[in-house]
């Protein structure tokens, strides 16, 4: 699995941070970006949870192969 943030999408509601604080965080600006070593979710069950949060569907993740 492959995390990622679009900040071109990303509105800095943090609702992924909010739900899955071991992977995400907001910058200085308040938008949402993945932890660093975290790109694999980390093995967080949120992770999919912290996708559906997102008002503007900036998150999203990649199922490898």
């Amino acid at each position: 699995m492959r995390v990622q943030v679009d900040r071109d999408r990303c509105m800095g509601a943090g609702m992924c941070a909010l739900t899955a604080p071991g992977v995400f965080t907001q910058d200085d600006d308040g938008l949402s970006e993945v932890l660093p070593g975290r790109a694999d979710g980390g093995g967080d069950p949120l992770v999919r949870e912290a996708v559906r949060a997102c008002p503007v569907g900036a998150v999203r993740v990649e199922e490898a192969g």
